[in-house]
């Protein structure tokens, strides 16, 4: 019975006091508020600022390539004065370059034998014979290529003035049959901001 007083003794130490609020639950309608705002920043974009994406030669090319690739798409403005623009894109860019060696080999051999024995035996005179032919032929043909492997890899972002980062993405790219591996990661990047703006513009 004193055990059992005890115990309830601690429970109620261990309740929170009188009056006191419970700690905040962070609400769905706060998510959701966050997303319309920066979808709203992202939509009504029409000038875009693209920051420097480095001092390498990859990366200045890769920077010129998503301006070219922006201005194709007729859906922005781009701008290089900074203060003007709605939202600024930032980028960071790779390529590296591989070798493949592939090597084909093949052969062909023949063979053939022959041979014969005959023996006779009379009296004390007899006789033997015999005869052996063997012949061999191969061909041996082998080839080796190299193959050049260009990997690019960029990832950007579209970040509001005040900081907000409102689009992002991350492209990867071997080449393409008529681009290589940088022009085409920088076509794959651009062309998901324009996929998932037309998303956007279909969910509201």
């Amino acid at each position: 019975m004193l055990s059992e007083c005890f115990l309830l003794m601690a429970l109620a130490s261990l309740q929170a006091p009188a009056g006191a609020s419970p700690a905040p639950v962070p609400q769905q309608d706060d998510a959701d508020a966050v997303d319309r705002e920066l979808v709203e920043k992202l939509v009504k974009a029409k000038r875009v600022f693209v920051e420097s994406f480095g001092d390498s030669q990859i990366s200045k090319t890769l920077q010129s390539m998503v301006v070219d690739a922006l201005r194709a798409s007729k859906r922005f403005i781009v701008t290089e004065n900074k203060e003007k623009a709605d939202l600024i894109l930032k980028g960071d860019g790779l390529e590296k370059t591989t070798q493949e060696v592939h090597a084909l080999g093949s052969s062909t051999a023949v063979a053939g034998a022959s041979g014969s024995h005959s023996a006779r035996v009379s009296g004390r005179h007899g006789s033997s014979g015999g005869g052996f032919i063997a012949g061999a032929a191969s061909i041996e043909d082998s080839q080796a290529s190299t193959e050049t492997i260009d990997d690019a890899r960029l990832s950007v972002r579209l970040v509001s003035p005040d900081g907000d980062v409102v689009w992002s993405t991350t492209q990867e790219s071997k080449g393409a049959k008529y681009k290589s591996a940088t022009a085409d990661v920088a076509d794959k990047a651009v062309k998901q901001l324009l996929r998932d703006l037309a998303k956007l513009a279909k969910s509201k």
